[in-house]
Parts: structure tokens; sequence; C-alpha cells
């Protein structure tokens, strides 16, 4: 694999439940040694779930430079190894900043889909978005063990 990338999920609101904490934690920590640096980043959600302010909260913490997957229902739903192969492609064209976004309870707005250079569906299933947001990070983590060809993913 290309050079560790920094890695980035943005999401919109707060995981409230010890249980979604501590999954996505489990998941944080085994991805310590696959990236260079892994950040979780939470926006405020808005309390009349407008998407698009969210949106703008979210794209206020993207850099102008980096890789942005949104996670959204519209996008294409793909395989772990489908993402592996994707993360690999996009760090051996040089890019080190890879970031994932999660929107609220109202999806992404269309300014964050539009900013997206892929759109990433986790099937035709609605989740609970502290679901996504766990099924992501264990998804990241099984795509970098995947790429290090190691057995994780069997």
């Amino acid at each position: 694999m290309a050079a560790r990338p920094q890695v980035s999920v943005l999401c919109v609101g707060k995981l409230r439940e010890a249980f979604w904490k501590d999954a996505v934690a489990e998941y944080v920590k085994r991805l310590g040694g696959q990236t260079s640096t892994f950040q979780l980043l939470e926006v405020e959600e808005d309390t009349r779930a407008d998407s698009e302010k969210e949106g703008e909260r979210l794209l206020s913490k993207i850099p102008e430079r980096g890789w942005v997957v949104a996670c959204d229902g519209t996008g294409k739903a793909i395989s772990s190894e489908t993402l592996a192969a994707k993360i690999e492609q996009v760090c051996t064209d040089g890019e080190s900043h890879l970031l994932f976004l999660i929107g609220g309870a109202n999806g992404l707005s269309d300014a964050v889909r539009a900013r997206a250079n892929f759109l990433l569906s986790f099937g035709p299933m609605t989740l609970p978005h502290p679901l996504a947001r766990v099924v992501l990070v264990e998804q990241l983590y099984r795509a970098f063990k995947i790429n290090r060809g190691e057995a994780y993913h069997r």
C-alpha cells in the first residue's frame, strides 16, 4: 500500500449511547497503526433538521485538498474489497487525506454531495446514523487490513 493516509470521519450529531461510542472507539483503536492519523469530527445537528445548515458545517471542516466520500443512500453500494481497492488507488495516486462524511437525520445536502469525489451507500436499507458510523469505521478498518493482505476480512 502507498503511504499511510490521514483519515477523517465527519459526522452530523454526537453519539449519545455508550455502546455506540464503545463500538466506534474499538475500531478507531484498531485503525491506529493503519493510518498516519485518524480523527472523528462531529458537527452540531440542526434542531430543525436542516440539511443545508448541517451541510455548511460539514463543508467548513473539509480542507481544500482531500478525497471526500459522502455516505449517502443515493450512492453506490460496493463490496469491502472494492472499497479497499478504491482507497489503495486514491493513495497510490498521491492523495494523503481521506474524508468520509455522514449526514444527519435528513441526510446530506446537495452541496455536500456535489463536493464528494465518491458517493457510498451501505445498501438499500436505512440505518440509524450511530450504526452507520460504526459500520463505516469497521469497513475502513477492514479495508486497511485487506490492503495489507491480513486475514481480518475472511
